[in-house]
């Protein structure tokens, strides 16, 4: 290795000790050979540059607030390198990428896809993906339209899939069923064990519940875990949902089958044995009440000692119980859990108000239960706790919040209902007015205006009148069904108010929003019958010329309410004393015939029928 000449090899001093543990190596001087050159790094081609970046494989373009949700769409990685779950997931989020944001034809044949592949998606993958893009605050209108259809028509698919498993059952027998799906009755996750409870619920629906009774029994009596005693009183609630009334032959079966529940160490098991419960008692009302009777104590004992979701839960299995009792009962039972339902009025969890509304309404539409004692005890706290403007902007607890007032409207009458709302009509939130609105139009259709004196007649018309005039949304039915319904109501004592009425109309349909003259003239159609009955035959002639001034609307939808406004003032006044003449109107009428809206073609095609039916000799020979 060296020359032969000018070098010689020394050897190393006595006291030289080389180096032997391989962390003192590293700190040696590195040989040049030993250092790596420069190398370009890679480029990250997942930046954001303010372009957006074509998508592989024909995916649709990306807007910025989709990133989180499709943003692993980017990533180049080989599909074979992912793990199947993986793969799963891109493939949904590619599809519900093109339904979202692709053309007509790649949304149609992703939904298709979707639709087909529900079953091998599974529905907790394909919730995960739709759910939060639901939740996205930026999303239209019509993206949410066909994320929703997505979620309904895999929904219809996994209805088949029920379908197919009650063939299967028929086919294969219990035996065989149970072997197939036992391990999945204590599984960890909850959505398999719920998924679980489904499929037995179908076995039972098709191989009849008395053949499931002694497995349901062992499982519901479960030591091993609470799980299986979960899933087992689980598949008696699906089995009430699924078959309805049909399971009063074997319900106290069921009672007796999960009724230990009631009082399990664990929460989970509590709260669905009280649910089971309600689901029972609801399929099977108005009969069954004698099933129940091993549960009525668990179920008292436990509203007095539980909070929260049990209390939710021991609370909803009263509310159906209830209305299956005598009269006597029924009444006892609710002025006992009316203290507790008034204690959670003032609850803050939502589910809870849904809940405590839901069992008022079931308590006081019970016989038995006594208007005086619905005055004095439900009302005050009812009306300071729910009758707030912050109900209104749920739509559930809207809704639940309305059929509640109107059911104890039915026990109380009208006036103690809409005497202490009627002043909300003014209220500055609209949603809130819109609440009240339809309240007192649900109320006043059931029960009429014969309760209501001439001070909260006054209050009532001035309401109305201002919640109606100062409606700025969309949603303008509920405001033009409850001006109809309570002006019918009120039938002739609406007379004083009729002049005041008709003003507010004639403004708002020259007004410059089609939507607001669209809604003027329904209007008209709903109170010409009232104006009649009030004699107010000058006043309908001057809104029939007022209305035959605006045939020349260029809105459809607004031309086909005036046409069936003019319409429903013919059918009151009469051919002879119509203002304009019939004469002068047919003629208006004829180019209108060649409009293609249907709205438009319908009311005009009636209009001209009428005239034609009841007015022929008022017509010009040239126009017949």
């Amino acid at each position: 290795m060296f020359p032969q000449e000018g070098y010689k090899v020394l050897d190393p001093p006595a006291s030289y000790v080389p180096i032997r543990t391989p962390a003192r190596k590293l700190l040696a001087t590195p040989t040049p050979m030993g250092t790596p050159g420069y190398s370009i790094p890679e480029e990250n081609r997942g930046q954001q540059f303010d372009v957006p970046k074509e998508l592989p494989g024909g995916l649709p373009f990306m807007k910025p607030e989709d990133y989180q949700y499709f943003g692993a769409l980017l990533n180049e990685d080989e599909e074979e390198e992912l793990s199947p779950d993986e793969q799963k997931e891109r493939k949904i989020m590619k599809l519900l990428l093109k339904v979202k944001n692709g053309t007509p034809q790649q949304r149609k044949t992703a939904l298709r896809q979707l639709t087909d592949k529900a079953r091998e998606f599974g529905a907790g993958p394909l919730f995960n993906r739709i759910l939060p893009l639901l939740m996205q605050p930026t999303l239209e209108d019509q993206e949410r339209h066909l994320l929703v259809k997505v979620m309904i028509e895999c929904f219809i698919n996994w209805m088949n899939w029920e379908r197919n498993i009650s063939n299967l059952s028929k086919a294969a027998g219990l035996a065989t069923m149970i072997a197939a799906m036992r391990p999945d009755i204590d599984n960890i996750d909850e959505y398999v064990r719920n998924t679980t409870a489904r499929a037995f619920s179908v076995v039972a629906s098709a191989l009849g519940i008395p053949a499931l009774l002694p497995f349901l029994k062992a499982v519901c009596q479960s030591k091993k875990s609470w799980q299986a005693r979960h899933t087992g009183i689980k598949i008696v609630q699906q089995i009430a949902i699924l078959i309805g009334c049909a399971v009063l032959p074997h319900l106290r079966s069921l009672v007796e089958i999960i009724e230990n529940g009631l009082s399990d160490e664990n929460q989970k098991v509590r709260t669905i044995t009280a649910l089971s419960l309600a689901a029972l008692a609801e399929a099977s009302a108005p009969y069954g009440i004698e099933s129940f009777d091993s549960v009525l104590k668990p179920l008292w004992k436990g509203i007095r000692s539980h909070r929260g979701k049990v209390l939710a839960a021991f609370l909803k299995a009263i509310g159906f119980i209830i209305p299956l009792m005598d009269a006597m009962y029924a009444s006892y039972y609710t002025k006992e859990v009316m203290v507790i339902l008034i204690r959670e009025f003032q609850s803050p969890d939502e589910e809870m108000k849904k809940i405590v509304l839901k069992v008022v309404k079931q308590c006081v539409s019970t016989e038995g239960v006594e208007p005086e004692y619905i005055r004095s005890d439900i009302l005050p706290e009812f009306f300071r706790n729910f009758w707030v403007r912050r109900m209104a902007l749920d739509r559930r607890n809207y809704r639940q919040l309305v059929e509640t007032t109107v059911e104890i409207a039915n026990k109380v009458g009208v006036a103690d209902i809409v005497g202490r709302i009627v002043e909300d009509l003014k209220d500055e939130s609209e949603p809130y007015r819109r609440m009240v609105m339809e309240t007192i139009e649900k109320v006043v259709v059931n029960l009429g205006a014969s309760d209501i004196d001439a001070r909260l007649e006054e209050l009532l018309i001035d309401g109305i009148l201002y919640a109606f005039q100062e409606q700025t949304s969309d949603d303008a039915n509920v405001m033009l069904n409850g001006f109809g319904a309570v002006v019918n109501s009120l039938g002739q004592r609406v007379k004083p108010y009729l002049p005041q009425i008709c003003g507010t109309i004639k403004w708002r349909l020259n007004n410059k929003s089609a939507k607001v003259r669209q809604q003027a003239a329904d209007l008209i159609s709903r109170i010409a019958v009232v104006m009649k009955q009030c004699q107010e035959e000058q006043l309908m002639g001057h809104l029939g010329v007022v209305l035959y001034e605006y045939l020349g609307e260029e809105y459809p939808e607004v031309l086909g309410s005036i046409l069936g406004a003019l319409k429903a003032i013919v059918n009151v006044i009469g051919m002879t004393k119509m203002t304009p003449p019939i004469k002068d109107l047919l003629p208006r009428l004829t180019p209108i015939l060649k409009n293609r809206h249907e709205k438009v073609q319908e009311n005009c095609i009636d209009l001209v029928g009428r005239i034609a039916d009841r007015g022929a000799e008022f017509v010009p020979a040239r126009n017949g």
